[in-house]
């Protein structure tokens, strides 16, 4: 979201403490984000706003979009936050925002608050193919619009129709996917775009093949991923142009794997998984981020990108 370093004054608190009274939808002030994040850690935020519905979320983006430093945040489940009050606002769109419906021609609509594997459910429910993969990703429809999330070589990408977004002024539109250049966890949208809503194109396809489809990747998953532990998923890009090789290979011949940093530990599973195993701080977390890129960098030349999203 947008990075311009805007501080939040007793004033503008006031102005969306009188705000919060115009709508139905709830406004939290110095809300703990902890338990929003699947590594379980942070500290608060000035200002959390979960809007129930579209109208609420266009009148706080005309009225503060442009002021606040605004952050959107979806499962959680590739977000590590910091254990400092957040200087803005933090943004959960409510469950009116995970509706799911399906169209003529195979086309399904999931709004960006819906869970990736929901979306996967439906389509198995309707006989649709192609979405078996979202079975795989932790994560919401607009997170994984966000950074082309993907996993056994299939990515959004490749089921997308269209985006429906808003942006910081409060103006609602449509992106066709043929608008959007799309590459490896990332396409090239305004980063302060908020996703309200995607259509994606299925194939028809029997409900039992799609089903042994899923379980086979869940399968997959579980031998090769930790699964039930406070871990935010792959920690690391893949360099994809930069080696050959997967992060993980790079991470194992470059770091001693038996590394922490207070409860900050890495995955024995899988070593681009990064695990708080019982009370990490976003420090501990961050240093275990920051020595093993600098590690890998040392060994290798291969300088890592995060995969995972810092909010601090």
């Amino acid at each position: 979201m947008d990075e311009t370093i805007t501080r939040i004054d007793l004033m503008s608190i006031e102005e969306i403490r009188k705000f919060s009274n115009e709508i139905s939808s709830k406004i939290n002030f110095d809300y703990d984000l902890k338990k929003s994040n699947w590594f379980n850690i942070g500290g608060q935020t000035k200002v959390y706003f979960r809007p129930d519905n579209l109208p609420d979320l266009i009148l706080f983006l005309k009225k503060f979009g442009e002021k606040e430093k605004i952050h959107i945040l979806g499962a959680g489940s590739n977000t590590l936050i910091s254990d400092e009050k957040f200087d803005g606002v933090v943004i959960k769109l409510g469950k009116n925002f995970s509706n799911i419906s399906i169209l003529p021609n195979d086309v399904i609509i999931a709004g960006s608050a819906c869970l990736d594997k929901k979306l996967s459910d439906f389509a198995l429910n309707n006989g649709i193919g192609g979405f078996e993969f979202l079975a795989c990703i932790p994560g919401t429809i607009g997170g994984g619009l966000k950074m082309n999330a993907g996993c056994f070589n299939k990515e959004f990408k490749d089921v997308l129709v269209s985006i429906q977004a808003i942006d910081k002024n409060g103006q609602v539109f449509t992106i066709p996917a043929s608008k959007v250049i799309f590459k490896y966890r990332s396409n090239d949208l305004k980063e302060d775009l908020i996703f309200l809503s995607a259509s994606f194109k299925g194939t028809k396809k029997n409900k039992e093949e799609i089903e042994n489809e899923v379980l086979e990747l869940k399968k997959k998953k579980d031998k090769a991923q930790p699964t039930k532990l406070k871990t935010s998923g792959s920690t690391f890009k893949n360099p994809i142009d930069q080696t050959d090789k997967k992060v993980w290979e790079l991470i194992k011949d470059s770091v001693p794997l038996d590394i922490s940093f207070g409860d900050a530990h890495i995955s024995n599973k899988h070593c681009n998984f990064f695990v708080n195993k019982n009370n990490a701080s976003f420090e501990d977390m961050n240093k275990l981020i920051e020595f093993v890129k600098t590690s890998v960098e040392k060994k290798t030349g291969i300088v890592l990108e995060k995969e995972i999203k810092i909010l601090k």
